[in-house]
């Protein structure tokens, strides 16, 4: 198009649900599974939000399912949303909030003291990104019903009955398929964020019934200590170092909530929330906090150390071994992105710093046993990362970790270019074989993996270093590690971990994914890493072959085949020849790949402590309470 080409006429205007439909991912991050699930998010955090403000004692997630796509219907006891008609558009109020960009009673913090929502856009964007969605309100005796459809009204707001003194909202919405590529929400995250929920918002009931498979399962959530019972589940097996430390600071916008405790372990562990929802990228809150940690640490040390120590502490040094909860709740919150995953507010790293630096030194001062026990495991830390260090130059020295010599066992691909590269870290020479025939040599690496690397969780630095099977990847990445660690000089920009889909398999991609989380989290948050999913099943029926990725697939099919089809499960990859694993699980115009996010590699540290730790108790109710969801067991 020529400049005199280009006039008004080409100039489109998009406003309310057009514009979000349009571009979707401005509002939920992504049209996949991680936005298709934002959608529930943003209806839970309004409902949430009825319990901070000290309306709700009750909210309620029913999921069922509907032409093989979930549906969400989210319920909570809380005032209603408001229904009379707002005199400057002189509509219903409840229609205006679910058509209308930044509308809603959370901007001049009367109806809301605080909340989650920032943007005024939360419920119009699920409206818009949905099928349907249909509103009932409770509220002053009445209940009004109105629907809803892809962001415009498809009923008139109607009163269907009484309701006496009962109150609350239901929210229920189908996702649109035309926009999304998923169908389903992820049950495992979604339990995550309702217990988290629990735990924060002390007293309040969160029930969840999922009825999209038989039989029907209804779970409470629960906690009446809050924040000290979540330290627990936080800590899980690991053995205490000091006492619980707890710290409350309240001002007529601002509440800090924390608890925190030092553990025999070599991580942190942090959780961080705002207004009730997960930061998992951190922000200023976190930040004030490491400043304060760091700060109380060291002065406290000049004030009681007789005789200076040989070694100079770090910041790190006082976080090895910390599990640390912070929960913010505050007026105006600036997260970067509706999607929430970061705090911006520059004031609250003052806040949180003075708050905690006070709490913290007077409970040093305080309690100088405690205090003992804090000075010896972070200088500990200290000593051991001193060591890894000298382990570190060594291995350089060896060119373990860089150089341009590449490890034996990867079988590198042709093209140079990071953004056309990627490896598959794949589990044993035999899938390593079928699979280095499998590829395409031109863009696709092959790295083999033999049996279960280190558990980096239980071990240290120092050991770390020395593991063969980590310098092989290290070196392979390209990345460096630590100190040297550049996420830029990585040679691939997809790292996808492709194991067998048995229990051997989920091992090894949960240590590969803790790994990735303590040292390289920064290629997680850039989005290179991946899991590649290998059918479960192939199915045959005469000389027609599908591949179903899940039961629910394998049963879809049986339904076509009106169950005749021969059924062979895969337990490995090297089940598979070449051709069948290049067009199931290698082939970029086929594969099912699922990218990996700080909160799936924070989920999998957490069970893989569960799993694989010491707390036999902890490890036995978790089998207990999800044996019947089990499948196969191989064994």
């Amino acid at each position: 198009m020529s400049d005199s080409e280009y006039s008004a006429k080409d100039i489109m205007v998009l406003s309310g649900p057009q514009g979000v439909r349009k571009r979707p991912a401005m509002y939920i991050g992504s049209t996949g599974s991680p936005g298709f699930i934002h959608l529930l998010y943003e209806v839970l955090d309004n409902a949430i939000d009825e319990a901070i403000a000290g309306y709700a004692k009750l909210v309620t997630i029913h999921l069922t399912k509907e032409d093989n796509v979930d549906v969400a219907e989210v319920t909570d006891d809380g005032r209603g949303i408001p229904v009379d008609i707002i005199p400057k558009v002189g509509k219903p109020a409840l229609e205006v909030i679910m058509t209308s960009l930044h509308s809603g009673g959370k901007f001049e913090n009367k109806a809301y003291k605080v909340s989650g929502g920032l943007h005024g856009v939360g419920l119009t964007v699920v409206n818009s990104l949905s099928e349907y969605t249909e509103v009932t309100v409770k509220r002053n005796g009445k209940i009004h019903r109105q629907r809803f459809s892809r962001g415009t009204v498809s009923s008139s707001l109607e009163e269907i009955g009484d309701c006496n003194t009962d109150t609350g909202t239901t929210i229920k919405f189908k996702p649109d398929k035309e926009i999304f590529s998923a169908k389903s929400f992820d049950t495992i995250e979604l339990v995550e964020r309702l217990r988290d929920l629990a735990y924060l918002n002390p007293g309040l009931r969160i029930k969840f019934v999922d009825e999209r498979e038989p039989p029907p399962k209804e779970t409470e959530y629960y906690s009446k200590n809050g924040m000290e019972d979540f330290l627990v589940y936080l800590r899980g097996n690991k053995a205490e170092v000091s006492k619980p430390i707890q710290v409350a600071r309240q001002t007529d916008s601002l509440k800090l909530d924390m608890i925190m405790q030092y553990v025999d372990s070599y991580t942190e562990d942090i959780l961080s929330f705002v207004n009730k929802i997960k930061t998992a990228q951190g922000g200023t809150h976190v930040n004030g906090f490491h400043s304060a940690l760091t700060r109380a640490i060291a002065n406290y040390n000049s004030k009681v150390s007789k005789k200076p120590r040989t070694i100079s502490l770090e910041g790190e040094d006082t976080r090895e071994g910390l599990n640390v909860i912070v929960s913010i709740l505050m007026q105006n919150p600036e997260f970067e992105g509706q999607t929430k995953e970061k705090l911006g507010n520059t004031t609250i790293k003052t806040f949180v710093e003075n708050s905690f630096y006070q709490e913290f030194m007077r409970y040093l001062e305080e309690n100088p046993a405690e205090a003992a026990k804090i000075l010896d495991k972070v200088y500990g830390a200290a000593e051991a990362r001193e060591a890894a260090r000298k382990a570190r130059e060594m291995s350089r020295k060896k060119g373990l970790f860089e150089g341009a010599v590449l490890p034996g066992k990867l079988a590198d691909c042709t093209e140079s270019d990071p953004e056309k590269s990627e490896i598959f870290i794949v589990e044993g020479e035999s899938a390593a074989g079928s699979s280095k025939q499998a590829r395409d040599r031109f863009y696709q690496a092959i790295l083999p993996l033999r049996g279960k690397i280190l558990n980096i969780e239980k071990a240290s630095e120092e050991k770390i270093f020395a593991n063969q099977q980590l310098h092989t990847m290290v070196t392979a990445f390209g990345t460096g590690i630590k100190e040297t660690f550049s996420a830029d000089a990585v040679r691939y920009k997809k790292i996808i971990l492709l194991t067998d889909a048995d229990v051997d398999g989920s091992h090894i991609r949960t240590l590969l994914l803790t790994f990735f989380y303590r040292f390289m989290r920064p290629l997680i948050d850039r989005g290179y890493v991946f899991i590649g999913q290998p059918p479960l099943y192939k199915v045959t029926r005469g000389r027609e072959v599908k591949y179903a990725y899940s039961d629910n697939e394998l049963n879809e099919i049986m339904k076509q085949y009106d169950g005749k089809g021969a059924v062979q499960r895969y337990k490995g990859l090297g089940e598979m020849n070449p051709e069948q694993l290049w067009e199931t699980t290698m082939d970029p115009k086929r594969r099912v790949m699922r990218k990996i996010t700080i909160g799936d590699a924070e989920l999998a540290n957490t069970m893989f402590t569960i799993l694989m730790g010491l707390d036999v108790e902890q490890r036995r109710h978790f089998i207990e309470e999800h044996a019947s969801e089990v499948k196969f067991l191989d064994i």
